[in-house]
């Protein structure tokens, strides 16, 4: 079901000023968080413990105000906490004022070339600006501007290289795009910004060769303490694009590195959220929704367990409560292995024993598995929804708490 964007309550303006301290900290279960300084984006926080926020860009034209905010309603829906609209003409940036006062969601506006076009972002009420150095003309010129302007706004920058705008010294230097050369370019901006003062930036070093791009943001993060957005640049179609990113944004996770993701698909922009949003609940950084636990199939399985998992999820893919289903094909992985799932169900001989926790509540036949399933899963979805289980702001950001051996 398509989510229609409500125009009547547009977040609130002015943004608060960048750095300002707030409460919320997301711990991982895995690895203490890289301490880091904090920005705002609008009312996003990123860094200094934030709870990491996932990211997208639209690919509509900026220009065309109601695709575009269709589109942020889309993502919104979907779990998207900041969007990046492209500025590349006069007409983008006209746009930018009622798309950010109708946006639900902070906005960024992303510039290339034109420095003029940062500054009219920054009257338009953008949450921030994201400016490659590399590529605005005359640079030294316009920074320390751009550094004021975003200071007088209260809002921040983000800063950074891929490997395709790599200085052309750096890269004769350092044989390519390698860490080094990316990490040294990196540095080299932030210098920029924070010989005049201005410290209210992100920093991303992307690259679309996943070790390379770990690498680098690992010796990114042994240089200082700014807030790191992650990113594997140009990393390609759903499939591969998807396992690029989960492996790098894995990895950098589980050290306890980034603060802010995209995962950059050649897909519409709804899956990079859905993909991000179900990586930090796997990861331990978000509570988790919907989950699906499913065998896989195999000579044992007695119906076809591959079309009963894509039924069931697609039958439960708007729900939100963290209700984990268990789609088992054989009584061999039936109630045992699946114990912990709030629901499931274990399929052979035509008909299908569902099962709560573990315990066999009724039997099915087959063709009634999926009604069954989907019926049984929406009450206990709903149930949950009124014991105050799914997070009221169940789209945003939010706190994971951690409970550490022996608390």
């Amino acid at each position: 079901m398509m989510n229609t964007l409500n125009t009547e309550n547009p977040i609130e303006k002015p943004f608060r000023k960048t750095g300002d301290p707030v409460d919320l900290t997301s711990e991982s279960p895995l690895h203490p968080r890289r301490k880091s300084r904090r920005i705002m984006v609008g009312p996003v926080a990123v860094g200094g413990g934030a709870p990491i926020s996932v990211q997208s860009m639209t690919n509509t034209l900026t220009a065309n105000v109601p695709a575009t905010l269709q589109q942020i309603a889309e993502l919104t829906a979907a779990g998207c906490d900041i969007v990046r609209v492209a500025v590349p003409s006069q007409d983008d940036a006209d746009a930018l004022p009622e798309i950010c006062r109708k946006s639900p969601i902070p906005v960024i506006a992303d510039i290339h070339f034109q420095s003029k076009y940062v500054f009219q972002a920054i009257d338009a009420g953008c949450a921030a600006v994201r400016v490659n150095p590399g590529n605005i003309r005359k640079f030294d010129e316009v920074g320390p501007d751009i550094c004021k302007a975003a200071t007088d706004a209260g809002i921040s920058l983000r800063i950074g290289v891929n490997a395709g705008s790599l200085d052309k010294e750096l890269y004769a230097k350092y044989g390519g795009p390698t860490p080094e050369a990316l990490v040294a370019s990196a540095l080299k901006e932030a210098h920029m910004f924070e010989d005049v003062g201005f410290h209210d930036f992100k920093i991303s070093v992307k690259h679309h060769d996943v070790i390379t791009m770990v690498e680098t943001y690992r010796l990114l993060a042994s240089k200082g303490d700014w807030p790191l957005h992650l990113g594997v640049t140009e990393a390609g179609p759903a499939w591969q694009g998807t396992i690029k990113s989960c492996l790098a944004f894995g990895a950098l996770l589980a050290e306890g590195i980034g603060d802010t993701i995209r995962v950059s698909l050649s897909a519409p922009p709804v899956e990079e959220v859905k993909v991000g949003c179900k990586l930090l609940e796997y990861m331990g950084l978000r509570p988790r929704k919907f989950d699906i636990i499913s065998c896989p199939s195999c000579g044992r399985a007695q119906v076809d367990v591959i079309q009963l998992a894509s039924a069931v999820t697609e039958g439960l893919k708007d729900v939100t409560a963290p209700i984990r289903v268990a789609v088992m094909g054989c009584i061999v992985n039936g109630p045992g292995e699946a114990r912990e799932a709030d629901l499931g169900v274990a399929s052979g001989n035509g008909k299908g024993q569902i099962f709560i926790k573990g315990k066999v509540i009724k039997t099915v036949p087959e063709d009634q598995i999926v009604d069954t399933l989907l019926t049984i899963a929406n009450d206990i979805a709903a149930q949950m929804e009124a014991d105050g289980q799914v997070p009221v702001n169940s789209t945003g950001p939010v706190v994971v708490p951690i409970q550490h051996p022996g608390h």
